[in-house]
Parts: C-alpha cells; structure tokens; sequence
C-alpha cells in the first residue's frame, strides 16, 4: 500500500469517522462500564451509566420519530456523537447532569414515575410516608427491639455504605 492509498484510507475513515466511531461511543463503551459498575459496590458509577442509558434510550426514541427530519441535517451524525460523547465521558458526568437538570425535576413534578423514594411534605389529606408504613409494619412483624438493632447495624456501617441511596425533595439532597 503506497503513501496515496494511506492517504485514500485516512479520508476514508476521516469521511465516515461518525459512523466508525458513534457506536465504539455510545454502545461498546457504555456496555463495557455499565458491566464493570454492576461489579462494583460504588452506587455513584451505577446511577452515571444508567443514567446513560436513559438519555440514550430517549435519543434513540428522538431518531426514530423524528427519522425523516433527521435525514435533512446534515450535521446531526456528528452532533449526536459530540453529545453522545459529553454524556458518556466520566470527566463532564454529562448524563448526570442532564437527568439532574432537566429529565428529573419534569417527571417529579409531574409524579409520572417516582423512580426514588422522595418524601412529601404532609398536608391534611396526605396518607402517611411510605417508610413509616414500612417501619410500622416492621416492628409489627419483628418487633420494636429487632427494629432498634436494624438501626444501630446500620449506624455501625462503614459511611460509604451509609451513603449508598440518595434521596431527595423538593428543597435538599439527603
């Protein structure tokens, strides 16, 4: 092969970098951490790519209703792939932030899917939280001393373990 036909090769994959590189970024990539986070014990890499997958799920359903618009922009390919590529990178937490900023507080506000515990503020009409039921029907079942050990074991964890479940209202983080 002759410096004209590595040439020739170079522009090829330059040409179509978008289609040689958009599923390297946003499947084989995304597959492979999303194996190594299952193995892990870190609940911040879990919520990072199915988070991901997520937004991906959205853009896919995004292409596929929008398909024949799609096709008259000529630089969506390589949009897509930028975009992909902001969400996919750990160093810009892009799909984080994106379900942080803009896909949470919709469904939250709306209550179409409560994917997180969130707790409400009461109010006359409201039933009681879910995890005092939970609780009172714990102590029902084991009684309150089995109930007091639960919570001094998981005083007794290491804080990362404490640290594992996030959640949030309207105002905070807890």
């Amino acid at each position: 092969m002759g410096s004209s036909g590595i040439g020739n090769l170079v522009k090829v994959i330059f040409q179509n970098f978008d289609v040689l590189a958009g599923p390297v970024v946003s499947l084989l990539y995304p597959l492979y951490e999303s194996i190594r986070a299952i193995e892990t014990k870190n609940p911040v890499d879990d919520q990072q790519w199915l988070t991901y997958w997520i937004l991906y799920s959205m853009i896919t359903l995004f292409e596929l209703t929008f398909a024949k618009v799609i096709e008259w922009i000529p630089i969506w390919s390589y949009a897509k792939l930028i975009v992909t590529c902001w969400l996919v990178i750990p160093y810009f937490s892009g799909a984080a932030y994106v379900y942080e900023h803009y896909v949470r507080p919709y469904i939250v506000k709306r209550e179409a899917i409560n994917i997180w515990y969130v707790p409400r503020k009461k109010d006359v009409f409201s039933k009681p939280d879910d995890i005092l039921t939970a609780a009172e029907k714990y102590i029902a079942e084991n009684g309150s001393q089995a109930f007091e050990e639960m919570i001094h074991k998981a005083q007794r964890e290491p804080e990362s373990r404490n640290s594992r479940y996030v959640f949030y209202d309207d105002d905070h983080r807890y």
